[in-house]
């Protein structure tokens, strides 16, 4: 299982949201260079970058800081939010970024998703942000009446070959991922799905790999020292 630390832009600094909302904000550092070789240090072969003011813009906003943690040697770099055009895309895919984590436009604009994957392969994500098991938009702002199997169905079929899952309900609260939630979806689909939102612990890591779990995304439990990075690489990474 992958075990991925998160780095959330917002205004140029490392930040958390509680259950995605943006008037709920703790900033954590003011330099994101800083964290990603922090995160280098412990072990990261690869980190999670959310541009949270892009996705709630609709375009690319912290592109400086999108660089900065992209220009850290021997450490592989995956972007979402606001990548919403195909001028993003190659913006990022130019400047060393592996992968792009697409969510609205998979709602959105399908179109531009198979697109996408048609010139980028398996280097395009989706990410499937649920609450209540129906898919959020623009940075989780807007909630749909479209259920995360479907949208992961429709995906597949455009030919995207990796999901990230997050629960937003569970996101940024240290409580505990949605098991139940991950392994429907992981029985639903045959590409590997990756877990965000909740996790505190390092049991929670181990029940998402039991799960089915490709990966999982740390955010808040890295920052608050609940879950030690480098532990968590050498029991469940790999």
């Amino acid at each position: 299982m992958e075990i991925i630390p998160a780095i959330d832009l917002r205004h140029g600094a490392c930040v958390r949201l509680f259950q995605g909302d943006y008037d709920k904000e703790e900033v954590f550092d003011t330099n994101p260079l800083a964290v990603a070789q922090r995160w280098k240090a412990c072990g990261a072969a690869l980190i999670h970058i959310v541009d949270l003011d892009g996705a709630a813009g609709g375009h690319l906003v912290n592109k400086d800081g999108i660089l900065a943690i992209a220009s850290v040697p021997d450490v592989r770099v995956e972007v979402g939010g606001g990548i919403r055009t195909s001028a993003d895309a190659g913006w990022l895919f130019g400047h060393d970024v592996e992968r792009i984590i697409l969510g609205t436009v998979a709602v959105e604009d399908p179109a531009l998703v198979s697109q996408l994957v048609n010139d980028y392969g398996k280097a395009i994500v989706v990410s499937l942000d649920a609450r209540d098991g129906l898919v959020t938009t623009r940075g989780w702002l807007v909630g749909t009446e479209v259920p995360v199997s479907d949208l992961c169905t429709r995906m597949r079929e455009a030919g995207v070959s990796r999901f990230v899952y997050t629960d937003v309900r569970r996101d940024g609260t240290l409580t505990e991922p949605n098991y139940q939630a991950l392994e429907a979806l992981v029985r639903s689909t045959d590409a590997p799905v990756v877990a965000a939102g909740g996790i505190a612990t390092l049991e929670h890591l181990r029940l998402l790999r039991d799960a089915g779990a490709a990966g999982a995304i740390l955010g808040k439990a890295l920052y608050t020292g609940s879950v030690d990075l480098t532990e968590a690489i050498s029991l469940y990474g790999g």
